[in-house]
């Protein structure tokens, strides 16, 4: 075949990237552009507009960057921020009003409304996966319905949208021809029911929203339509993919069989297990999800997200001024004194999975003479490891599968401390990637597979690994296990009431 590339768009909370990738699955050139994140009290927004020039922007900027023939470029597979929700006129594709932030608790309210009903409560976990929260796009367009005149007189008027950050590009790019979504994005809106996989609409009337108002949901792999990038290509190319950036990276990390765990560094972190054809409903603080629907086949997700891991390294820098720089982290938490028994437990915003605690606070226990500098850093690191184990623990009861390795990516994976010390709490093997752009290295290569491009026996060897393997002793993972579970269990003690 001549040479051909395949785009691939990650539109992220931060900003958006365009990455091309060549016949055999290379990474060739990469362009980025950051967005507005527009906060008001405590609102935090993103213009749907400005999202979509950065779309524009950020191709032709990586175009450019390579110096290829924009008109080898074949198809082009979409991942996104999952919960960000936009509402916009049907007819004329004006938004309404600025996008509502995964991260924004506006719909708080609306929540709490719906959970004075312990029956609706209920039915939307059991058939949704996923706990009541304002977190979820279903509250957040319940808030634009119920708080914005002009989407009122577009529903009364049948030509409201509402959908996720991928139906809006989708809409966009097709010059309003296609409303569509895929089948991971739809798993997170918290109106998909996952044993019908359609939108369930007594979860949709509790909220409010009609199904009609919902884009039509696809397989991830599907054609969501054809595009020439507002005018910049000679012929229309296919949106041959659509997947939610955590289950992108699930993907771009070849997880693509039962039991296999991605997790991701970043901000605070994602851990994802690909369970398959069996949809667990988790008795231990987990959300359920549809990973992908591919090739015909649903796989679901059991996913746990926390607040806090690399913003615990911000924390040293920013607050207490104990490292200039994060690249001191790693040999500070060398030189640490073994013996220490220090422990911090982040919960600067409540506990995330598995604890799911917002009424609690962070805390550093177990100090004694010996601790300075060295040993506070590396109980920053240590706690952004047992946060994840104990996600992991709770995927181990809840599946009751065997856990041997995970797969992992961000930023501080670069830190060998870390990795190491990962390996040895989960008592797993850790496979670390030499790219870092691994949720849009899935939607490429989906993309590219879904049009016959690529060979997903054949696309994965461009990727090598370092391998990080346990080498702590079961009494010594024991104890310091012990210490953590207690660290815990005091700052458990001291919230009051749970309030999630």
């Amino acid at each position: 075949m001549a040479k051909f590339y395949v785009l691939g768009i990650d539109q992220s909370t931060q900003g958006t990237k365009a990455v091309l990738f060549d016949h055999s699955g290379k990474m060739i050139a990469r362009a980025d552009k950051a967005h507005r994140q527009i906060i008001v009290k405590d609102q935090i927004s993103h213009d749907s507009e400005e999202i979509y020039r950065n779309v524009l922007y950020v191709i032709k900027a990586v175009v450019e960057k390579s110096g290829i023939d924009k008109n080898q470029i074949l198809c082009m597979g979409i991942d996104n921020q999952r919960e960000t929700t936009v509402a916009w006129n049907r007819e004329s594709g004006k938004p309404v009003t600025h996008a509502i932030v995964w991260q924004c608790n506006r719909a708080r309210e609306i929540c709490k409304r719906i959970a004075r009903s312990e029956s609706k409560e209920k039915y939307i976990y059991e058939n949704t996966g996923l706990k009541l929260s304002p977190y979820y796009p279903a509250g957040k367009m319940a808030w634009f319905l119920e708080n914005i005149p002009e989407a009122r007189e577009l529903a009364e008027k049948k030509k409201l949208a509402l959908g996720t950050v991928d139906s809006w590009l989708i809409y966009k790019l097709t010059k309003g021809q296609e409303l569509k979504t895929d089948y991971s994005n739809a798993s997170r809106t918290q109106l998909l029911n996952l044993k019908t996989q359609k939108w369930d609409e007594e979860v949709c009337q509790i909220f409010g929203i009609s199904p009609d108002f919902l884009p039509e949901i696809c397989d991830s792999d599907s054609i969501f339509g054809y595009t020439d990038l507002d005018g910049y290509l000679e012929k229309r190319i296919p949106i041959s993919c659509v997947l939610g950036d955590s289950h992108g990276a699930l993907y771009g990390h070849n997880c693509k069989e039962k039991g296999k765990i991605k997790v991701t560094y970043g901000t605070g972190s994602s851990i994802m297990m690909n369970t398959g054809d069996t949809l667990y409903l988790s008795k231990y603080g987990l959300s359920t999800s549809i990973a992908w629907r591919a090739n015909g086949r649903t796989s679901y997700v059991l996913e746990g997200n926390i607040n806090y891991t690399g913003a615990v390294i911000s924390w040293l820098k920013d607050q207490l001024g104990l490292i200039s720089s994060t690249v001191e982290v790693e040999d500070l938490a060398q030189k640490a004194n073994s013996a220490d028994t220090t422990y911090i437990v982040p919960a600067f915003s409540g506990l995330g999975a598995p604890w799911w605690r917002d009424d609690v606070q962070a805390q550093i226990t177990g100090m004694s003479r010996m601790t300075g500098k060295a040993e506070i850093v590396r109980a920053a690191c240590d706690c952004i490891c047992y946060q994840i184990n104990d996600v992991i623990e709770a995927m181990r009861k809840d599946t009751k599968i065997a856990i041997s390795e995970l797969c992992v990516d961000g930023g501080p994976t670069r830190n060998q401390y870390l990795m190491q010390f990962q390996s040895d709490i989960s008592g797993s093997s850790l496979k670390v990637p030499d790219i870092e752009e691994l949720s849009v290295t899935g939607a490429g290569f989906m993309a590219g597979e879904k049009m016959g491009y690529y060979d997903p026996a054949e696309i994965y060897r461009n990727i090598s690994y370092n391998i990080f393997t346990p080498t702590m002793e079961n009494t010594e993972r024991e104890k310091k296990l012990t210490g953590w579970s207690d660290a815990i269990k005091n700052c458990l003690s001291k919230g009051g009431q749970n309030t999630r």
